[in-house]
């Protein structure tokens, strides 16, 4: 392997003996059975065209610079531990990372659409995080949500000429916060509140979870600066393919 591949290869080792015996979690994916039918099947059929445009966009980036998929790759582990992590909140529930933003930033929020929902289906089937009934409405708050605030985030950073690892921080945690206000809505819809309708509800479960998300956003900004930091020294080749240091990888799909 090439001395970036080894690299890679060490800072995943890293992320996985640091974070990764993962117990049985009942963390902040919607778990198994929660959601009426009828909401699995919407939010499901409302994620195909992100996840059908993710991967014809993912394809095009990949047959083009084939030298980015090991990025990919990790961007993919980064997500897979990050978000498998529990950390206890209120009411018996749990929280987590989501690390979908570092990836959108690299390769757009519509490649990060497939990270997301691979992710997502090996902890449904593996670690029962999360469940494959409430597939879709966990991929929609975490694939498809989160990586486009974060995407749009940091061009909006960018546009306001702020600095690279600031914007990258910004990103990332806004992402993640917003990944938890979508999925604050997921349950209100499904169980709105018997004295005061879904708005109450909201409120309910946006203060249950931001105890212990709002620190791990910030949290998940700062590894996911340090991270593109290490990428920035260690693999500017593939950052170029990517279009990084031009704006993103949106300018890559636009060639």
């Amino acid at each position: 392997m090439t001395k970036f591949q080894n690299r890679v290869l060490i800072l995943v080792s890293v992320l996985a003996i640091t974070f990764g015996v993962v117990p049985k979690v009942s963390a902040m994916h919607i778990m198994e059975g929660f959601l009426p039918a009828a909401y699995c099947i919407s939010w499901g059929i409302l994620c195909l065209p992100f996840l059908a445009h993710g991967f014809f966009s993912l394809k095009k980036v990949l047959t083009k610079h084939r030298k980015t998929l090991i990025i990919y790759a990790m961007a993919g582990a980064f997500a897979f531990v990050l978000s498998s992590l529990k950390i206890p909140s209120l009411t018996g529930s749990s929280s987590h990372p989501t690390g979908t933003g570092l990836g959108a930033i690299l390769f757009g929020p519509s490649a990060m659409s497939i990270i997301g929902v691979i992710v997502l289906l090996f902890q449904a089937i593996l670690l029962a995080h999360g469940g494959l009934t409430t597939l879709g409405a966990n991929t929609f708050s975490m694939a498809i949500a989160g990586p486009l605030l974060s995407f749009g985030v940091y061009k909006l950073c960018q546009r306001l000429h702020v600095k690279k690892t600031f914007s990258v921080f910004m990103a990332c945690a806004l992402g993640n916060l917003f990944t938890y206000c979508v999925t604050s809505f997921q349950l209100a819809l499904a169980y709105p509140s018997e004295t005061g309708g879904s708005l109450v509800s909201l409120l309910k479960f946006l203060g249950v979870f931001a105890v212990t998300q709002i620190p791990l956003a910030l949290i998940e900004g700062i590894i996911s600066a340090v991270v593109i930091m290490e990428l920035e020294t260690y693999a500017k080749t593939e950052l170029n393919e990517l279009g990084y240091f031009k704006g993103g990888s949106f300018n890559v799909r636009q060639k």
